[in-house]
């Protein structure tokens, strides 16, 4: 076979996803998808400004392609990186399906035959929250996740929203057993005081991670409540560079790191972060927000990486799977890896057409004073 050359790099925005499609001159086509699910429409544009670079290109030359597009004039960002993590996702489409290979044999093949996955837990009350935790043990999950926040607790006090959520984790508690595994999505709902209080009365309900507690801005109060908070802290889903993981690393601020595969570099930069956080003993916990196309490449850099630790069933993307050939197949509380060439999948773009783009709306969350809630 002759060199492949990328023809045409073509953005798809569809209900609430951003897929890419990069053509070459063979008929190969690579697949992915962009992470940052606000402002796609930002992302759309950067991905058809960046393709003018590509077109043309040798799309084997991932490495080269990301240090080029990414050092150019040094300007860089979030919709920058989802643009560049979703044209990676899809090269690396093209070059497992060029050889016939699926793509975490070309990353050093698989460390794990199935990839657990977690699944939320729903509920506007405590006795809700509990029999969707007892539904979803049933269905065969052995890992979930709350948010342990009622509807319009940002008008609540401080003690308020504290002991609703202690209630909240205790009744799932008391419905599940301590045999599931738990975890917690704060959100990045608390102040560094609240965050500190509610970890600790939150001890006796072994929570395997503490998602989130502040908004992710300030590393070093990120540092401040890590030195008080007896769980394990996870974060960085917003982070779009391997620098910022790197520092938060450093830092010795989590157990767990959140790295988005379209979000913050696609295969070529997530497989580094992974290395990193492997040599401190710290898991990779992905964060996945998509299509099943995501999910199909999620499953694939969760084989390839050792210190791989859960990330999200997302079941609810069920309902698009007619949007691509061969969705991901869940096993109980799994995801199987496929060994289909590439990602596994191929979009059918006569299919998005049944999926108009639904623009994230500006709403905001606000406190009883007015003032605005994160």
């Amino acid at each position: 076979m002759r060199q492949l050359k990328i023809e045409r790099i073509t953005p798809f925005l569809a209900d609430r996803f951003l897929l890419v499609r990069v053509y070459t001159d063979q008929g190969i086509v690579g697949n992915g998808e962009a992470g940052l699910w606000a402002h796609h429409g930002m992302v759309h544009r950067a991905i058809l400004n960046l393709s003018h670079y590509y077109v043309g290109k040798d799309p084997s030359r991932i490495e080269h392609h990301f240090q080029t597009v990414s050092r150019d004039t040094h300007f860089m960002g979030a919709a920058l990186s989802a643009a560049l993590s979703a044209i990676d996702i899809a090269l690396w489409d093209i070059a497992g399906k060029a050889v016939g290979q699926p793509v975490h044999r070309l990353l050093g093949g698989r460390v794990r035959d199935k990839v657990k996955v977690f699944q939320n837990i729903g509920g506007a009350t405590a006795a809700a929250c509990a029999e969707s935790a007892r539904e979803q043990v049933a269905a065969g999950y052995l890992s979930l996740r709350m948010s342990p926040f009622l509807p319009g607790f940002e008008r609540k006090t401080a003690s308020q929203v504290i002991g609703d959520a202690v209630a909240m984790v205790a009744a799932v508690r008391d419905a599940i057993g301590f045999e599931i595994d738990l975890g917690l999505e704060i959100h990045r709902n608390l102040r560094p005081e609240e965050a500190i209080t509610l970890a600790h009365e939150l001890l006796p309900f072994r929570i395997l991670y503490y998602e989130d507690p502040l908004a992710p801005e300030s590393l070093e109060a990120m540092e401040y409540i890590a030195k008080s908070v007896p769980l394990p802290m996870a974060t960085g889903e917003r982070f779009h560079n391997i620098f910022q993981f790197k520092d938060l690393i450093d830092r010795k601020i989590v157990s767990l790191v959140r790295p988005d595969l379209s979000l913050a570099g696609g295969f070529t930069q997530l497989k580094k972060i992974a290395a990193i956080a492997e040599a401190a003993f710290v898991g990779v916990f992905p964060h996945l927000m998509g299509s099943p196309v995501n999910i199909a490449a999620f499953c694939q850099l969760a084989a390839s990486i050792p210190n791989y630790f859960l990330m999200e069933s997302h079941t609810g993307a069920d309902v698009y799977n007619e949007i691509v050939d061969w969705p991901v197949t869940r096993d109980g509380g799994y995801l199987l890896v496929s060994g289909r060439p590439g990602i596994g999948l191929e979009i059918d773009e006569k299919s998005l057409d049944r999926y108009p783009y639904t623009p994230k709306q500006i709403l905001g969350n606000f406190h009883a004073d007015g003032s605005v809630a994160h």
